[in-house]
């Protein structure tokens, strides 16, 4: 269907805007490069989502797993955008605190991704109310809200930076690191969880 073409877009020009203070706060200054990033992921998202769907011919799970990416890249990018704001205004980049710093950011991208999942990657036919499945989702969340904040403050406070020199560097590789996991556990927590088929 068309329309799920331009959600793809949508989203991908919404995971732009969320990644420039990530990039920023690495060290990218270009203002344009940080004004093309809106721009240029539309087209790649529209695209993954077209090869996800040609994959889904052979192997149905493709095509769903396809929109949870492309909705997973928008909540990982107002996770680490929202991220590197506070840490730029607060200076925190690692410690106990950082935990409390990392909450914000996750705690929006996790309604965004919520009703993103819902209504689009696993949209069910069934007329139910819309939050009718939301303490699932809760629990699966706060574990993965477990997993990806013990993940930073454990890298970022005990290990040493590997791969990069700066703080806000590090920070950001154990974000990832955070993040991978964190796919992995929603994904099968929502699929096989929260929004299995009834």
């Amino acid at each position: 269907m068309k329309i799920n073409y331009y959600l793809a877009g949508f989203l991908g020009f919404l995971t732009g805007v969320f990644a420039i203070p990530t990039v920023f706060n690495l060290g990218v200054k270009s203002r344009i490069v940080l004004l093309v990033l809106p721009l240029i992921l539309p087209p790649v998202f529209a695209f993954g989502l077209w090869f996800s769907n040609l994959l889904a011919k052979k192997i149905s799970f493709f095509g769903q797993f396809g929109r949870f990416v492309a909705v997973g890249f928008l909540n990982t990018a107002i996770d680490f955008g929202v991220l590197n704001i506070l840490s730029s205004l607060s200076g925190v980049t690692s410690g106990f605190i950082i935990g409390g710093v990392n909450l914000p950011g996750f705690t929006i991208a996790v309604v965004n991704s919520y009703l993103w999942n819902k209504l689009w990657v696993f949209s069910s036919k069934e007329k139910e109310n819309l939050f009718h499945d939301m303490p699932k989702f809760l629990v699966i969340t706060i574990v993965g809200l477990l997993l990806n904040s013990g993940i930073v403050i454990l890298a970022t406070t005990y290990l040493s930076p590997v791969f990069v020199e700066s703080p806000k560097a590090w920070l950001n590789l154990a974000k990832v690191l955070a993040t991978i996991t964190n796919l992995a556990w929603n994904f099968l927590g929502y699929k096989f969880i929260v929004f299995a088929k009834k």
